[in-house]
């Protein structure tokens, strides 16, 4: 194995993805979370950048890092939030469903590349890749394009529905 800057990159990358991911899993509060998942969307693009998918980077920041961390935020504003700070019961518990997940992930990650045998397949990559994915959305992909807009559209409308009969029933309570 040799140590190149990638490998550096990578590895860091990816320490930041697996520490925002249990940073995810562990803090209490809700801002805290969302900030630690965006910490873990921003890291998978990178790695995205070091497989020469650029295409794929810029909607993971687009998409994951910007509207559904702004959608997560825009949720916990609008609901009620009875504030029940207690401390989690089961420590115990959790550290060995920690300590026994671990072991398996080493375990199947393990057994997965024990006798793993790529072959070297002649390929095109770093070829127009965003051209070609653009090509091919608008040209055979685009009903469901269209049609995936049109549903992100009317569950946008659904959830201004669904707040405002909320603030109604509030300004009735009142």
């Amino acid at each position: 194995m040799t140590l190149t800057g990638e490998f550096f990159a990578f590895m860091s990358l990816a320490l930041v993805a697996v520490i925002g991911g249990v940073l995810l899993l562990n803090l209490t509060k809700v801002i805290h979370m969302v900030v630690a998942l965006v910490f873990t969307f921003v890291s998978i693009a990178g790695i995205y950048v070091l497989l020469s998918a650029e295409f794929l980077a810029v909607i993971q920041v687009m998409i994951y890092s910007g509207a559904i961390t702004i959608m997560m935020l825009f949720g916990i504003m609008l609901t009620r939030h009875h504030g029940d700070d207690a401390e989690p019961k089961g420590g115990m518990l959790r550290k060995l469903a920690l300590l026994l997940g671990v072991l398996g992930f080493g375990a199947a990650v393990y057994f997965g590349i024990y006798d793993l045998d790529f072959q070297a397949v002649p390929n095109t990559l770093h070829e127009n890749n965003t051209e070609q994915i653009g090509v091919s959305l608008f040209s055979h992909y685009i009903i469901p394009f269209e049609l995936t807009s049109v549903i992100l559209l009317a569950a946008l409308v659904g959830a201004i529905v669904l707040a405002r009969k909320d603030d109604e029933k509030e300004g009735d309570q009142e």
